[in-house]
């Protein structure tokens, strides 16, 4: 048994047995969310392995939908999914509020040493898209500032280069899904193997700005619809 499937063996009765319990504070959210912060760090701000993302601070309706979609199979991960086979909605949603409601600092940028023409390519990708290919530019949706966008869009700095490489091949191979229309996935199989790498380079490259919060949605209409959006 590997060290994430073991840590959620000896966390998932205690879970369960918190999803029927009244609302907890936030000091008692934080002691039965143990096991999450195993893997995602402390308050969720991730480790220095490159495969758990941040959760600190994302929407809270992001959260949710993620946390529903390994409950239900969408994505892949037996720990995961092991710790959230019994839990109802309602307590998946708690989850979400409490590690939606932290903001731990973030450490500097981890990516320090790609090439110019990289960051440019990524840059271009981020802030205009490529309208030859129909991709939206990703401050469409994830937000001007790219920390994600109120309710349920989350932010895409402050993650890990292999994360991002990992997540959007996922999307791109077929092995992430969301809720229908599965908006990601369209915009992932538009996507070559070097518009991978230069997005997750250049994510993974910028610092934080000083307002690190999702930004309030907009009026403005989404360049495409997401089932996955909605909280």
């Amino acid at each position: 048994m590997n060290r994430l499937l073991a840590a959620a063996v000896l966390a998932g009765a205690n879970v369960a047995a918190a999803a029927q319990a009244p609302v907890p504070s936030r000091e008692a959210m934080a002691e039965r969310l143990a096991a999450c912060t195993a893997c995602h760090g402390k308050e969720g701000r991730a480790t220095s392995a490159g495969y758990f993302p941040r959760i600190a601070g994302k929407p809270a309706g992001y959260l949710y939908n993620q946390l529903l979609n390994f409950r239900d199979g969408r994505r892949q991960n037996a720990a995961m999914a092991y710790l959230l086979e019994h839990l109802s909605d309602d307590y998946l949603r708690e989850i979400a509020a409490h590690f939606a409601s932290l903001d731990p600092p973030y450490p500097p940028p981890q990516t320090r040493d790609a090439a110019p023409a990289v960051l440019a390519r990524g840059a271009t990708l981020v802030r205009e898209g490529d309208a030859a290919r129909s991709l939206p530019a990703c401050i469409a949706c994830h937000g001007e500032r790219m920390t994600g966008m109120l309710p349920a869009v989350p932010g895409l700095l402050g993650l890990p280069r292999d994360y991002l490489n990992a997540q959007l091949g996922a999307w791109r191979s077929g092995l992430r899904h969301a809720r229908p229309p599965d908006c990601m996935a369209s915009i992932a199989r538009r996507l070559a193997g070097d518009d991978i790498s230069a997005l997750s380079q250049w994510l993974s490259s910028q610092p934080m700005p000083a307002d690190t919060a999702p930004q309030s949605a907009t009026a403005a209409k989404p360049p495409l619809d997401c089932g996955g959006v909605a909280p």
